[in-house]
């Protein structure tokens, strides 16, 4: 692992735009539906594990939102597209109503993939004439529960890319999802960037929206540290493997090195090793391993390993946060259109901040001090997944540019894989 120079940066604030509600909304809800156009219609139905959601079944969900947490309690004289919609496309919401099993989602040959497109038709034109009346009583709330809507359908604009990357993985045939541009380029050497300890303050503070996981602003003590100047690359983690670090459990947490025997993990997700050289899968079918892009596709168990290995661990959220509050959200997220990491830019501080991956942190999802869930369904949407879980910071080559920022707080279990994640070394100041 080569070092250089320690250097120290400021802190500052960042600055989020706008734009009006019916338009986001209305954008976002295209969007959804340009990220299934390369789908075939056989596509829409799968479903290779049980964390893995049918395409289906996000586009349908997602409306689901919209109906049951905006349109129904606010839209006067407002008829469900259809009665059961309910039951077949709540989530978790259990202050909602019973909810079929995630693991069988994709035993629904019905309704149809015409039928729920159909049904965001219906849901959509109902949501522009409510949002088009801005003398409605309860405006505020409406307006409140539409953001939140939005952000919601961008998590799952996500979760349809890693989740068609996986099905796809899994057939033989490694279909393409669509021809994708590489980017070509060395990695910049790695270089130890200094931040000084102290009271911070961190956490959703001011305008703009955040979800209820990401507040109270609060301030922690953080001793001096050292982040690295970029993620790890995949050459870097060859040498890890190659050494035999997935055979030593001295690197290993204990879960981890369970989980890496259970499992037969020799290598991060969609990696195979062909005549010699590493492939990966990815969402434009097979490829050579990049050496210089960020490494992609691994546990928290995988990159605490790692870290450890290099003589380092992963940062804790605070520490990343505090790192990441000057820079400006800019990246290889989705509007880059790469949708797989690639070697990061020149650069004189902190590079890939935003987008390629969502770094792991060594911080356990947990609630901030104050924290206090909202009332009714609403409160369902973080504070109960509060447990057994691991922060991700930053945003990957799948996140949308306006869904995420420096408080963002992701969240994995630590043997979750087929998330696009990846790592970020730390080290207390030396």
């Amino acid at each position: 692992m080569t070092t250089r120079t320690v250097e120290k940066l400021p802190m500052a604030t960042p600055v989020r735009m706008a734009e009006p509600l019916l338009a986001g909304y209305s954008r976002c809800r295209t969007d959804s539906e340009s990220l299934c156009a390369p789908l075939a219609i056989e596509d829409y139905g799968v479903q290779c594990m049980d964390e893995v959601s049918p395409p289906k079944w996000h586009l349908a969900h997602t409306s689901w939102f919209f109906e049951t947490l905006v349109l129904k309690p606010f839209h006067a004289g407002y008829e469900e597209f259809h009665p059961l919609f309910a039951n077949l496309f709540n989530s978790y919401y259990e202050s909602l109503g019973g909810f079929h099993p995630q693991p069988r989602r994709g035993q629904l040959s019905r309704p149809t993939v015409a039928d729920v497109y159909r049904y965001r038709k219906h849901v959509d034109a109902h949501m522009a004439v409510l949002l088009a009346d801005g003398a409605h009583p309860h405006r505020p709330e409406i307006e409140q529960r539409t953001v939140l809507g939005i952000n919601h359908e961008q998590q799952h604009q996500e979760l349809l890319l890693t989740d068609i990357k996986y099905n796809f993985a899994i057939n033989p045939l490694r279909p393409v999802y669509r021809e994708l541009a590489t980017a070509a380029g060395k990695a910049t050497p790695l270089r130890w960037v200094g931040f000084s300890g102290g009271v911070r303050a961190i956490g959703h503070a001011g305008p703009g929206f955040a979800y209820d996981n990401e507040s109270p602003h609060h301030k922690v003590h953080l001793e001096d540290y050292e982040l690295a100047s970029r993620p790890v690359t995949n050459g870097e983690f060859i040498e890890f493997i190659e050494v035999g670090g997935y055979r030593d459990p001295a690197h290993w947490l204990s879960d981890g090195w369970k989980a890496a025997h259970q499992h037969d993990w020799r290598a991060p997700l969609y990696w195979e090793r062909l005549e010699g050289r590493w492939w990966q899968m990815t969402l434009a079918g097979m490829r050579l391993v990049d050496e210089h892009a960020p490494v992609c596709h691994v546990s928290f168990y995988e990159a605490a390993a790692y870290g450890h290995w290099a003589d380092a661990r992963l940062p804790t959220e605070a520490e990343w946060e505090t790192a990441a509050l000057p820079l400006a959200v800019a990246g290889n997220l989705r509007e880059k259109d790469f949708l797989q990491p690639v070697p990061a830019p020149a650069g004189e501080t902190l590079l890939q901040v935003y987008g390629d991956v969502w770094e792991w942190t060594q911080s356990a999802y947990s609630p901030y001090p104050g924290y206090r869930a909202a009332e009714g369904p609403l409160g369902e949407y973080n504070g109960k997944f509060m447990s057994g879980q691991f922060v991700l910071r930053g945003g990957s080559c799948v996140t949308p540019t306006d869904h995420i920022r420096a408080t963002y707080r992701n969240f994995f279990h630590p043997w979750d894989r087929w998330q696009f994640s990846g790592l970020r070394l730390a080290r207390d100041a030396r």
